[in-house]
């Protein structure tokens, strides 16, 4: 779709709130996960994932 001159770009990119925001929530989310990993399985998560 063509931009015309007098329609803003919406579209950002970068360290924006909003992007902030999700990568903090995706990283509550994993740290999460890895707790729960640990409780379930009694081993860390690079055990888990025989990466150690």
């Amino acid at each position: 779709m063509a931009k015309t001159p007098n329609q803003p770009d919406t579209r950002e990119w970068g360290f924006t709130p909003a992007a902030e925001c999700l990568n903090g929530r995706l990283a509550m989310l994993g740290f999460a996960f890895a707790i729960v990993i640990e409780m379930l399985s009694g081993e860390g998560v690079l055990h888990f994932l025989n990466l150690v």
